[in-house]
């Protein structure tokens, strides 16, 4: 694990450690051992799997690739977490995502632990034949420790419902007449997938959003009026205005919370940019996010690049440097591409006044600290990207329940979800004690920190 979660897990229990009402049975001598205990195990992760995968590509060239399985903590459920093929895989980011799986799962009460996968590839450079072949041997050489019961792997950085179908194929090959259905999520609904999963991150980054600015800031306006911080200053300063959205990265994420926002009739938004790896396309009337999605889908997945291809699109709009869109002067930053885009060279220079992390940690603790200081209301990744892993828990559930579940149903149920836990993160947040990232991640120990006390694992 590295050092940012373990300063996570340190200071949610520090914070836990003043609260009397947390566990108020524990006092004194007893309270240090039992949270000294506790640091231990969510500090670190239960397994740590990695194995090289040995593909012999088209060429007949032998490669050894490097792959992990990092099982965090599974106190609440099985293992659940995505599988990353991209070159920057490490194991240490593995072992970080597979921490903040477990707290996110915590937070919004959905029950499995959490863990996280990885493969250092660019998928990019290998043909699909090459590909299949990656994801079945990732199945064979882990096929022990995943399972519908164990660990349940699904999308993330580099993989889709193409390779989640692949790897259930497999794990079925390998376990003849086991259950397999939940085994894999994120899969193709003719392969047993939910409706809805696709799209249901990029819902629920827009729908964090949403919920601030339209039924939190309406329902509380008097209370935010009353207030004299920076949230409630920011918060009513967009409300009812024209707001003005970049949306970084138009992948699976990106481009499903652009086109939310880009049709939502609860707020006027505006979106005025959007980037992906090779371009940022500027319009300060606002893009047309229906035509850019409909020429990516063409496309390859890339935004045009040149004035020809704007002209293809039917897309008005300048042709800007990938990066410029993060220092825009906009009121709205989506950030749905990688982590570490926010840091310190640049964190100066952002506008934006509101923050919402589509991607994983796309902000570094020191430029958090600086942007929240200053102001910046950030919806955190624990929070607002939680679509796809409530999705995936329906779909193990019609999976172990052989039913099936419309989309409207769907996104009915994750909607209500995700309400709930801003009905519950956000009245703590009301005093103001941590920024709304801590006051996450403390509620989400707190739930953890509770179950492996009242099972008897701290002794």
């Amino acid at each position: 694990m590295g050092n940012s979660t373990e300063k996570i897990v340190q200071e949610s229990l520090d914070a836990l450690m003043d609260d009397d009402s947390f566990l108020p049975e524990l006092k004194d001598q007893a309270r240090e051992k039992a949270f000294s205990s506790l640091n231990s195990i969510l500090s670190t992760p239960n397994h740590v799997n990695k194995s090289f995968l040995r593909v012999t590509l088209e060429n007949g060239k032998v490669e050894r690739i490097p792959s992990f399985r990092i099982q965090h903590n599974n106190i609440l459920g099985p293992y659940k977490g995505g599988i990353r093929f991209h070159e920057s895989v490490s194991e240490e980011e593995v072992g970080n995502f597979a921490v903040l799986m477990t707290l996110k799962n915590a937070l919004h009460e959905v029950p499995f632990g959490g863990g996280k996968g990885g493969v250092i590839i660019n998928p990019r450079e290998y043909s699909v034949k090459e590909l299949n072949l990656i994801c079945r041997k990732y199945v064979q050489y882990f096929s022990d420790i995943i399972g519908p019961d164990k660990d349940i792997p699904a999308p993330d950085v580099g993989t889709g419902d193409r390779e989640m179908d692949w790897m259930m194929g497999e794990y079925k090959s390998i376990h003849p007449g086991r259950p397999y259905r939940g085994s894999f999520t994120g899969k193709s609904v003719l392969n047993g997938g939910s409706l809805g999963r696709r799209e249901a991150t990029g819902k629920g980054v827009y729908y964090s959003f949403r919920y601030m600015l339209h039924d939190f800031a309406k329902d509380q306006e008097k209370w935010l009026s009353q207030r004299d911080n920076k949230f409630a200053k920011t918060v009513l300063d967009h409300v009812d205005q024209t707001v003005s959205i970049a949306v970084q990265g138009f992948g699976n994420v990106g481009s499903i919370a652009a086109l939310e926002a880009y049709q939502c009739q609860y707020l006027n938004n505006k979106i005025v940019a959007v980037s992906d790896r090779n371009v940022t396309l500027y319009n300060s009337d606002g893009l047309d996010i229906s035509n850019l999605i409909e020429y990516t889908e063409n496309h390859e997945g890339d935004l045009p690049t040149d004035e020809e291809q704007l002209k293809d699109a039917d897309i008005k709009a300048t042709i800007r440097d990938r990066d410029d869109l993060l220092t825009l002067d906009v009121d709205v930053l989506m950030l749905a591409a990688l982590e570490a885009q926010i840091h310190q060279e640049n964190m100066k220079d952002v506008k934006a006044r509101i923050i919402v992390e589509g991607a994983n940690a796309p902000i570094t603790s020191g430029a958090d600290k600086y942007l929240s200081e200053n102001g910046v209301v950030i919806i955190p990744d624990i929070l607002a990207n939680a679509g796809g892993v409530i999705v995936s828990y329906l779909e193990w559930l019609q999976g172990r329940e052989t039913q099936f579940i419309s989309e409207d149903e769907v996104f009915s149920r994750l909607f209500d979800q995700m309400k709930e836990t801003f009905d519950t993160i956000y009245p703590q947040f009301y005093g103001d004690p941590f920024p709304l990232r801590q006051n996450c991640y403390i509620h989400a120990v707190m739930k953890i920190s509770t179950i492996i006390y009242r099972q008897g694992k701290l002794y």
